[in-house]
């Protein structure tokens, strides 16, 4: 987890040196820039410091292994269902929540109706049909 532990370690410093940055260019006069700014600082260093923790505990993983193989790394990914038009009508509803936010509630409650449907199917298709487990 080294390679994921200093990706966030630079976000945080990329943002603890914008944050610096902002304050002086602004002069110190927008509070609220620099405060977001400095908790995505705070968040990229808690994320990387969780990933050093786990990293010392976990030991080292496949893919941290510079000598290492593929054949390391194999094995049971999941189970991925081969082909789904529920995410098709999911995205359709979801197009209808945020139309039905400008348009009125009465589309907003169809679209609603309509991604409950396309959840639950999306969620059950592989207990049921030629694809179940």
């Amino acid at each position: 987890m080294k390679v994921e532990r200093d990706l966030f370690a630079v976000i945080g410093t990329f943002f603890v040196i914008v944050a610096i940055v902002y304050g002086v260019v602004t002069g110190w006069g927008e509070p609220v820039g620099v405060a977001c700014m400095g908790l995505c600082a705070g968040l990229g260093y808690m994320i990387a410091g969780y990933l050093h923790a786990t990293g010392r505990r976990l030991g080292l993983r496949p893919e941290d292994d510079s000598d290492g193989e593929i054949a390391q790394q194999a094995g049971e990914y999941g189970v991925f269902s081969p082909g789904s038009w529920w995410p098709l009508w999911l995205a359709l509803a979801t197009a209808m929540l945020s139309l039905g936010v400008a348009v009125g509630w009465w589309f907003f409650i169809i679209g609603a109706v309509v991604g409950l449907v396309a959840l639950l199917g999306w969620t059950f298709e592989s207990y049921t049909g030629k694809h179940s487990l």
